[in-house]
């Protein structure tokens, strides 16, 4: 299926094909163009539209684009959820719901700058998202193991949250 987007990504725009890619559509194809050209391409292409003016798969009730395909593909991944918490910082600049967004806001706009295009950028975003969703993980299982950690060593707890970090959740 082919997707749809403004040109010149930056957090939403980078998430979003990470998203869609690992848990919506494993074969999508983006492309990028000017906001003016997007409902042109949604009726020449059947392109989804998604983190433009307008679209469903938009910004709405305070909520980033990453947050609208969780919510508009029914995605029920409790760690998919904690990373939404970063990536609507980042983007909205509400960084009291997840002060992480300060840096992955940072890494975005400077990626732009040291890539050729926004396909590049997409592609090298994702190591960046693996990392975050790995990270949210991790954050969940200490949370969740909090009691049988605090009784192990340091070696103990890295050992313990390494083979939970393989376990499916």
């Amino acid at each position: 299926m082919k997707w749809v987007t403004r040109e010149y990504v930056h957090v939403d725009r980078t998430a979003c094909p990470w998203l869609i890619k690992k848990f919506v559509d494993p074969k999508a194809e983006f492309i990028f163009v000017s906001v003016e050209k997007i409902e042109e391409v949604v009726k020449a292409q059947g392109a989804v539209p998604f983190d433009a003016p307008g679209v469903k798969l938009g910004h709405h009730d305070g909520k980033c684009s990453f947050e609208a395909i969780i919510e508009g593909y029914k995605l029920k991944d409790p760690i998919l959820h904690e990373l939404a918490k970063i990536v609507h910082s980042a983007d909205t600049r509400d960084t009291a719901l997840a002060p992480e967004g300060i840096g992955l806001s940072a890494i975005m706009t400077g990626a732009r700058f040291n890539l050729k295009d926004d396909f590049e950028a997409v592609e090298k975003a994702a190591y960046v998202y693996d990392a975050l969703y790995s990270y949210c993980k991790l954050k969940l299982l200490r949370e969740k193991y909090k009691k049988e950690l605090v009784k192990m060593d340091q070696k103990q707890q890295s050992e313990f949250l390494r083979r939970k970090m393989k376990e499916k959740q």
